[in-house]
């Protein structure tokens, strides 16, 4: 992700519906996992994730590749550092969870990176992954943002099994909005993170806000969810 889209991913989010809502996805999967312990957030960006982990109790580091979100994440009171997911400067089995949300698809060698997850964690600790799915997805969009690649079940699975990982669960997210991303994709947009209407923020959000109660996490969405486990 260039410069640009960084600065305009921190200052979107708090308020735009995609992140408010990948916040709450992540605080129901803390309240799941039992005591806190020590965390570290990689490709934290400004560090809206890292807050919610200690939110909730946890001792928490913001880790990511761009001295500018390090900054950011650092002015807003957050524990940051700057750091290569590929070979981070940090001690291994210490951690007891592990948070990459949207940050393997920017990595040219996926797999470094889920070898480094899987070293930072404690025997029984937990990653918790998000990644884009389904090249079928693949948009001008993904290319501003500059990701890489977009992942199936079996390509998330391979990666997360070849790096030491047990897959405790896998499921989508972001199923019911995955028909408009197709037509927009089709369109050729690509405006990158927008910050959208209030109207419009209000809607998006309470489409994915009503996925909580349905169940579509089996059927094709926009994003993987991965939550596994450390030998």
């Amino acid at each position: 992700m260039d410069a640009v889209e960084i600065d305009r991913a921190m200052r979107l989010e708090d308020r735009n519906w995609w992140h408010r809502e990948r916040r709450a996805l992540l605080a129901r999967r803390l309240r799941r996992l039992g005591t806190p312990g020590r965390a570290v957030d990689l490709g934290a960006a400004g560090g809206g994730n890292t807050r919610v982990l200690v939110d909730h109790g946890w001792q928490a580091l913001a880790v990511d590749c761009s001295e500018a979100a390090v900054d950011h994440a650092r002015s807003r009171g957050v524990d940051a550092m700057w750091g290569d997911i590929r070979n981070l400067p940090l001690p291994s089995d210490e951690f007891d969870l592990v948070v990459a949300f949207d940050v393997l698809e920017h990595i040219d060698d996926d797999a470094a990176a889920a070898t480094e997850i899987n070293r930072l964690l404690r025997s029984g600790g937990t990653a918790l992954i998000a990644v884009p799915c389904d090249m079928r997805l693949w948009s001008a969009r993904d290319v501003a943002l500059g990701r890489e690649r977009r992942y199936t079940r079996d390509s998330l699975s391979m990666l997360l099994l070849d790096a030491g990982l047990t897959i405790e669960r896998m499921w989508s997210w972001n199923v019911l909005l995955r028909p408009a991303l197709r037509w927009r994709g089709r369109r050729g947009a690509c405006r990158g993170l927008e910050e959208p209407s209030p109207l419009v923020n209000g809607v998006l959000g309470a489409v994915v806000w009503s996925e909580r109660f349905l169940p579509v996490g089996r059927l094709p969405g926009i994003s993987l969810m991965a939550e596994a486990r450390s030998h």
